[in-house]
């Protein structure tokens, strides 16, 4: 019984090399790591494997998380790399402990990690998968806590990290996960600890998924570009009698919004495109949630004299407007 790792990476070689470093210490469970590059224009792969191969040493992006970055994890580090297409034909396990797959495209989160999914589970050894944020930096018993859980309670589909700031080690980002309003697509994360039954939905930075709950709950919404993807999939979970839980002891590092550059103008983008797929796929009252989620949005925006903001709200439900509908075996 092993854990799949997979890390997207986007033109984000600094950090998913920082990222590895930090993974390759993990201690307590045997694992795969499987990073799926999404078409990066910044020579990412070839940066990686000059990283495995001990030629390219990762940066530490801040000096009070040296320990889990330094010294550098013994290279070379044996890797596969694979095609998008050579992935999908693959079947079997590997023996190789870090296998690149450049996909071919920027298929988006979900779509980049389902890439990385569809190679883990023909694994039969692989039973749980790991979807990790490549700005983050973990501890080395991050995973062994995370398994740990989700051993403790068959019924769980789903367990998530503890996220700390990078750049504040002490202070809570997001205690594991929210509880959600599907009335006006709101998300109110915790920072404190909670029960299990408290959360509706896994904060997506490291989540790690039970091979179950992922065969009967299916791959991550390709509707979803970017933002709201591992929301909806935990939605998705419960509704199929999956509970979702936090591992207290798995402590992981979030330098957040690396894959925007913190571009608020694009976060409002993707998040009013992903915010009307979600309450269409799972609000009580779709187009009245929508509605009030839109409207909510436009006018906190209006009263702020955020023109702008309006106009990328406006971009996001163009966007909406051509997604297709959700294929029937994610839902």
């Amino acid at each position: 019984m092993r854990s799949c790792v997979i890390l997207l990476n986007w033109n984000g070689w600094k950090d998913t090399i920082e990222c590895l470093e930090s993974v390759f210490r993990l201690t307590g469970e045997e694992f795969r790591v499987v990073v799926c590059d999404n078409a990066s224009s910044d020579g990412s792969l070839e940066k990686i494997k000059q990283w495995a191969r001990g030629e390219l040493a990762a940066a530490c992006s801040n000096p009070q998380l040296s320990s889990l970055t330094s010294p550098s994890v013994a290279k070379p580090i044996q890797y596969l790399e694979m095609t998008s297409e050579q992935a999908e034909s693959h079947s079997g396990g590997w023996d190789a402990p870090l296998t690149l797959i450049q996909t071919g495209a920027n298929l988006g989160f979900a779509g980049g990690n389902n890439v990385g999914l569809r190679l883990s589970l023909r694994d039969p050894d692989c039973q749980f998968f790991w979807l990790l944020n490549n700005d983050t930096v973990v501890y080395p018993q991050s995973l062994s806590a995370l398994v740990a859980k989700a051993l403790s309670d068959r019924g769980i589909g789903a367990v998530a990290s503890i996220c700390y700031y990078a750049d504040a080690p002490s202070t809570v980002q997001v205690w594991a996960g929210a509880r959600m309003n599907l009335w006006i697509g709101r998300a109110y994360n915790s920072v404190v600890p909670r029960s299990d039954h408290w959360f509706h939905a896994l904060y997506g930075a490291s989540m790690l998924i039970t091979r179950g709950a992922l065969e009967e709950a299916g791959l991550l919404d390709e509707g979803f570009f970017l933002l709201w993807e591992e929301t909806e999939y935990c939605l998705r979970l419960r509704k199929k009698g999956w509970r979702l839980a936090a591992a207290s002891d798995s402590r992981v590092l979030h330098k957040v919004s690396a894959s925007t550059g913190g571009n608020r103008l694009i976060l409002d983008r993707y998040f009013t495109t992903s915010g009307l797929r979600l309450l269409r796929l799972h609000s009580e009252a779709p187009r009245l949630a929508m509605f009030l989620f839109l409207a909510s949005r436009i006018a906190r925006r209006l009263l702020q004299l955020q023109f702008s903001d309006c106009k990328s709200i406006w971009e996001g439900i163009k966007d909406y407007r051509q997604l297709p509908p959700a294929a029937p075996r994610i839902r």
